[in-house]
């Protein structure tokens, strides 16, 4: 069993890797062994000396015979799932060493170039890459290879009452190919979970996408889309491989970062630079140095975190560092160890060309969606609990436990939190996520229209904070 203790933690990006990346294939094998040392490590690691309430041995009195007597690693693995959706907590779950989905490639290295998310009820396009023409934003996706969205969809965790699954009208695939107002309410039935928030739903629905997009590099995936006009529109594209700085951390998949960074005009005709990064990872750090350097005689900063899962969270105290002058405290993480951890914004008073400099006082915006999580949720959080930053888009992922991963003796990798984040005002984002100051639902409507609504809030917030219309403290 192989331990990693990272210098934070690494978060649900490590959940996010495991759909994206192919890992050596193991046997089955040793399933008590694995069962006690999965048990064993959440009872040792646990932030809760209470377990959050359960009763652990009596969960391992329960299951391990279970265990003990599976026959496939996936059973192993569901017994293990079990156990651990006990605790009722994120950052609890096992990345497989094989796939378990038959007749998809195990290498998924590659994807076709642009992004989905679930919208009431429909898997839309949200994301293009620049060099991707045959496809455009707010296009809902039909089908995937052979497979019907409304079949994928079927596994999703059941939504609370009052939220928007199944809502009447919205239009399905049927199984044979054709368009037609079936609700997803008539599948609901057939899940066997329920309870799941609508941010849960999103996640896993952008997952199951995945494992169907991504691919080998160089192949192609044939995908039915539904234009704005109701139009079908079937495109074959070529999966191309991830861009980006790769990065490998412990026992995880490589991941490739990427920063970018633009200079974009306010509705008033004023100047922002907004800058995106895809992971918390070192490497993230000189690049948007660079970018701060750039931008830092501009009317505000926009921080694009949709889609960001986390990563390290010690880079929560360096980037910060260039919106914070001083010393401040951000949150504070709470282990078994007598004294919490603190993370504090770490003022950066030098530029990436070594010129005295000071950090960036004027507005700053963050972006968040359903995707944004962990560090993301930690960093956007803590600037909005001590007034810094306003944050615009959908509320986040609600995932911010710091995270430990072990390799298990089957080659799986158990992820397990081991502390609780909490923000400067006492906030606890676990569950709850950061809710924007200002929420923008994502709307198919105006992902036709190129409209992209969270940044567009942000760029005209910051005209009125320049001319002095709104404070810049939220």
């Amino acid at each position: 069993m192989t331990r990693c203790r990272p210098a934070a933690f690494v978060g649900v990006v490590a959940l996010i890797l495991a759909c994206l990346t192919p890992v050596a294939s193991a046997q089955v094998r040793d399933a008590a062994e694995t069962f006690d040392a999965a048990w064993t490590i959440v009872r040792d690691s646990h932030f809760d000396p209470t377990m959050n309430g359960v009763d652990w041995n009596a969960v391992r009195v329960e299951l391990r015979p279970r265990a003990a007597g599976a026959t496939t690693t996936g059973e192993l693995r569901g017994i293990i799932k079990d156990m651990l959706q006990r605790l009722g907590l994120s950052h609890f779950a096992v990345i497989a060493s094989t796939d378990d989905a038959p007749g998809l490639p195990a290498d998924r290295s590659a994807d076709p170039g642009f992004d989905v998310r679930l919208v009431d009820d429909q898997l839309l396009v949200t994301r293009v890459d620049a060099d991707v023409t045959q496809v455009h934003p707010g296009w809902r996706v039909i089908k995937i290879g052979s497979t019907p969205v409304i079949e994928l969809l079927r596994a999703l965790p059941l939504r609370p009452r009052g939220s928007s699954a199944g809502r009447p009208g919205s239009p399905h695939e049927r199984p044979g190919g054709s368009v037609a107002a079936t609700s997803l309410e008539s599948t609901a039935m057939e899940r066997d979970r329920a309870g799941a928030s609508d941010r849960i739903v999103n996640v896993e629905a952008w997952r199951i996408a995945q494992t169907r997009l991504r691919g080998p590099v160089g192949t192609t995936v044939e995908i039915a889309f539904e234009d704005g006009n109701g139009q079908i529109n079937t495109r074959a594209l070529a999966r191309r491989p991830d861009t980006g700085q790769p990065v490998t951390i412990g026992n995880l998949p490589t991941m490739f970062v990427r920063v970018e960074s633009a200079r974009k005009q306010t509705p008033a005709g004023r100047t922002a630079g907004v800058i995106g990064f895809n992971a918390w990872m070192p490497a993230v750090d000189a690049p948007f140095q660079r970018a701060i350097d750039e931008f830092r005689t501009t009317d505000g900063i926009v921080i694009d975190l949709r889609g960001n899962p986390g990563g390290l969270a010690l880079m929560l105290t360096g980037i910060s560092g260039h919106f914070v002058a001083e010393r401040k405290t951000l949150g504070v993480m709470k282990t078994r160890d007598p004294e919490p951890l603190r993370f504090f914004a770490n003022p950066r008073l030098v530029s990436a060309k070594g010129e005295r400099v000071t950090p960036f006082s004027g507005p700053l915006a963050i972006l968040v969606d359903a995707l944004s999580g962990s560090a993301s949720e930690c960093f956007t959080g803590g600037l909005q609990s001590i007034g810094r930053a306003r944050v615009f888009g959908q509320p986040s992922m609600g995932q911010a436990l710091p995270a430990l991963f072990d390799r298990l003796p089957n080659g799986d990798v158990l992820i397990h939190a081991y502390g609780d984040f909490v923000t400067a005002d006492g906030t606890r984002l676990e569950g709850r996520g950061v809710i924007p100051d200002e929420i923008q639902p994502v709307r198919r409507e105006e992902l036709l229209a190129g409209r992209d609504r969270p940044l567009e809030a942000a760029l005209a917030w910051i005209d009125r904070v320049k001319a002095g219309a709104v404070s810049q403290t939220p």
